[in-house]
């Protein structure tokens, strides 16, 4: 079941019982939620007019001096109100923790938006539009691995006398194409009987085996232990394979959003970290499980990373973690609706993947 994260606050409906603890984590979630659906500093008076605290205002300015005193939020300057911190917004994700089921229409909307997707990467690609268009932020996943995955089928296909498709699949539905140039003609009928040699060497081998065993193949080519007229396509096809077999996919990014955060002077760095991909891809390397990960600000080890936020879980099948998907956004981002759009993109996307 793909869920949506919701704030409950867990306190008596009687707020004259609460704890002075309990009434001031509830104000401060007050103004975190304020603050992120309103841009601008939050005083007691909002407070007062927007959420029935049950206490006087004076009671709540006492509140806030204390929140601002342990470090939760800020005030810019004398007069103003305040805004969260990072303690405060990490605070308040970590009360986000009661759980509802996305209605039919958004499931069905999801759903139907990636399965039209005609591979895997073609998949991933709409799972980044979807994610920016569904949160107004830049939206990120990591291509997987195929060094993960084993070879599922390795298909050729003649495009002329001197040119052939090569296509590799993985079990983990990864899909890549090359061309093959030959040096001498192949004749169509003799291109069933390279696929089968290919096949049998590598089929339901992981991407390191399938190397030096399509290597060998190669090799016992030039030895002049397969048919002569085999012989240059099955070397030319060898050579593509392992170049790609020890090409490192994972270490690309599909994008989506960027104009989304164009506009945020304070995410500048971010963009150019974007645009370089090494810090996004450690980040996104780091996700190890299908569990959603919240990393705030000056949390982020990166410096480019540190006036962001950066929401991210992980992708697989099989409860095998492909790669990253995530959203990158500033700190006073929507973080329940994020989360739970996160979440649900990458819970179908794994179905997908899985079949289902």
């Amino acid at each position: 079941m793909v869920v949506s994260f919701s704030v409950t606050n867990r306190v008596p409906k009687n707020r004259a019982s609460l704890s002075t603890q309990q009434r001031r984590s509830e104000v401060l979630r007050a103004i975190v939620s304020d603050y992120i659906s309103l841009q601008e500093p939050v005083g007691s008076k909002m407070l007062l007019d927007r959420h029935q605290l049950g206490v006087s205002s004076a009671t709540i300015r006492n509140d806030m001096a204390a929140l601002e005193q342990d470090g939760y939020i800020t005030q810019q300057h004398a007069s103003s109100g305040r805004i969260p911190t990072v303690k405060g917004y990490r605070h308040f994700v970590d009360g986000i923790h009661a759980v509802k089921p996305m209605s039919m229409p958004e499931r069905r909307a999801i759903l139907d938006f990636l399965e039209h997707g005609v591979d895997l990467e073609d998949v991933l690609r709409r799972s980044v539009q979807l994610l920016a268009q569904l949160t107004r932020q830049v939206a990120v996943v990591q291509l997987p691995d195929m060094r993960i995955g084993r070879v599922k089928h390795c298909e050729l296909v003649h495009l002329s006398t001197h040119r052939l498709l090569v296509v590799l699949i993985t079990d983990t539905g990864r899909v890549d194409q090359r061309n093959v140039d030959l040096g001498e003609p192949l004749a169509e009928s003799d291109l069933p009987r390279v696929r089968d040699l290919v096949n049998h060497s590598v089929v339901g081998l992981t991407l390191e085996e399938a190397c030096a065993k399509i290597a060998s193949l190669a090799q016992e080519a030039r030895s002049k232990t397969v048919p002569a007229e085999l012989r240059p396509a099955l070397i030319a096809v060898a050579t593509v394979l392992m170049e790609t077999m020890v090409e490192r996919p994972n270490d690309r990014l599909i994008l989506a959003g960027t104009p989304n955060i164009a506009r945020v002077g304070e995410l500048t760095p971010v963009l150019e970290a974007l645009e370089e991909q090494v810090v996004v891809l450690k980040l996104l390397s780091g996700v190890r499980d299908m569990g959603i990960q919240v990393s705030i600000g000056e949390e982020n080890e990166d410096e480019e990373l540190r006036s962001a936020s950066v929401i991210s879980t992980g992708y697989g099948a099989e409860n095998a973690v492909m790669g990253g998907l995530g959203v990158l956004g500033p700190t006073h981002l929507d973080y329940p609706g994020t989360m739970s759009k996160v979440t649900a993109v990458a819970h179908y996307v794994s179905r997908i993947l899985a079949g289902e």
